[in-house]
Formats: structure tokens, sequence, C-alpha cells
């Protein structure tokens, strides 16, 4: 099976512009960030809901828990939130508050229709993942590339192995290895370090 296209940033900063121009903006914008800068799986973005990312004092939350309902191996998952996604979550959930559609509660889903004002299913949310990638010239990308993108940019960046298994929330490294994207310019200025 092939896997989803890992988005070059060139390509990731294109889909967040298409995006900022088009419908849903804002619920749009922190869909895509949230699969790129937390390495979450889609069904898992799919079940936040805005308590989940609060803490008692309405900041965001630096470690989110994913109930075991909600992810892939059925066990808690704990996702490290970086400093940029959590000023994005903060704008975002301040967005909701003033936004007249929605009615912030802290009960519902982070993610929703703005028809129906319910949570998007894994499918529906895979579906809206493919047609903002098409929209930004990245077809071959869907609801896993930025997941892909998270775990292939650690590896990049020369963060240890170990610490991204666990980040993706693998049990395996051989799994975690398989989502690393390989580019030939990454091939070839690697001979060139000898």
């Amino acid at each position: 099976m092939k896997q989803a296209a890992v988005l070059t940033d060139t390509q990731f900063k294109r889909t967040l512009k298409i995006i900022a121009t088009g419908r849903h903006a804002e619920r749009n914008r922190i869909i895509v960030l949230l699969s790129h800068w937390s390495g979450m799986r889609v069904g898992e973005i799919s079940q936040l809901l805005v308590k989940d990312l609060l803490n008692q004092d309405g900041t965001v939350v630096d470690q989110l828990q994913i109930n075991p309902a909600y992810t892939k191996g059925h066990v808690t998952r704990r996702i490290f939130i970086g400093t940029k996604l959590r000023a994005e979550l903060t704008r975002y959930i301040k967005w909701l508050a003033t936004d007249k559609e929605v009615n912030l509660v802290l009960n519902q889903p982070l993610i929703q229709s703005q028809k129906s004002q319910k949570p998007f299913s894994q499918n529906s949310l895979s579906l809206l993942f493919k047609r903002l990638y098409i929209a930004s010239g990245v077809p071959t990308a869907s609801s896993h590339s930025g997941r892909r993108h998270y775990i292939s940019k650690l590896a990049h960046s020369g963060v240890s192995a170990k610490v991204i298994m666990e980040l993706a929330g693998h049990k395996h490294l051989t799994t975690t290895q398989r989502y690393i994207d390989v580019t030939d310019q990454m091939k070839a200025s690697a001979v060139e370090l000898l």
C-alpha cells in the first residue's frame, strides 16, 4: 500500500494559505496544525473535546491525554503540545468562544460541523483532509500526511528514534521507521558528510 505524501515546507505553507481563503478557515487550520504539529491520528483529532485541551485556569494544556477508546492501540496516549500549537489552540478556542454560530461548551467537540455542530466522524474528517490537500495542489496527501510530516520532521532534526517512537505512540521502532520520509536530496547531503 502506498504511503501518504509528506508535505514539503512549501506545500504545508501553501495549504495553510489556501485554507485561510476558504470557508471554515479557523476550524480547518487547527485540524491541519493538530495533525502536523502533534502527530495525532485523524480518529484522535475527531474525538477531542474542548475540555480535553484546557487546564482549570482556562489555559491550553502542554500535555494532552487521549482516551484509550480513541487510540489505535486502545491504550492511553499522551500528546505533548508545543508552544506554537498551544498558541494556535488558544487562538482557536478564543475564536470558538466569540463565534456567533458556535456556543462554546466545555463538553463540545473541538472540531465540529458548522451545520450540525456535531463532531466529525473519522471518515468525514479524513475526507475533509483530502479535499484540503487537493485544493492546495497535493492530491497524494491524506489525513495521515500530517502524522508522517511530524515524525519525519523530528527524525530529520536529529531527535532520538526512541523519543519519536514514544511521541508517535508506537510500540515498535520499525513502525516509526516506516513513517520517516527520505528524499534524494537528503541522501546526497548524507554522503557529503563523509
